[in-house]
């Protein structure tokens, strides 16, 4: 995240949007690691599964996917703000996402209150 507000204050906003983007990835990725314990050796099918950079199938994976469903009525901003996290591919790279783009996903990132990766922090 600190290299994609770097790339946003320079306005390099197709690099902030795509690292940003990683960055949900990441979190969510260390959110699955946390599950599987030391020495442990998951399931082939699941392990595979986790070679994905769908947000929406890495949350499940993670099994966020109640945590999300409850926050839908007790922190709508939360949910706001990941339907805009969520939406990230890795094709971006080959895209031109708006400078409104890049900066909405790193405000829903990082915001304070209802930031994703705040609230990701929980379960990693």
């Amino acid at each position: 995240m600190k290299e994609a507000r770097a790339l946003l204050e320079a306005s390099c906003y197709e690099g902030a949007y795509y690292l940003a983007g990683y960055a949900a990835e990441c979190a969510l990725k260390a959110c699955i690691a946390k599950q599987t314990a030391r020495h442990e050796f998951p399931e082939k099918e699941w392990a595979i599964a986790c070679y994905t950079h769908k947000l929406s199938e890495l949350a499940k994976l993670a099994g966020l996917d109640k945590a999300l469903k409850a926050a839908e009525h007790t922190h709508p901003e939360l949910i706001w703000n990941w339907n805009l996290v969520r939406n990230w591919s890795e094709a971006s790279r080959y895209e031109r996402p708006s400078s409104a783009d890049a900066e909405e996903l790193v405000k829903a990132l990082e915001e304070r209150k209802h930031g994703v990766l705040r609230w990701l922090r929980r379960y990693w």
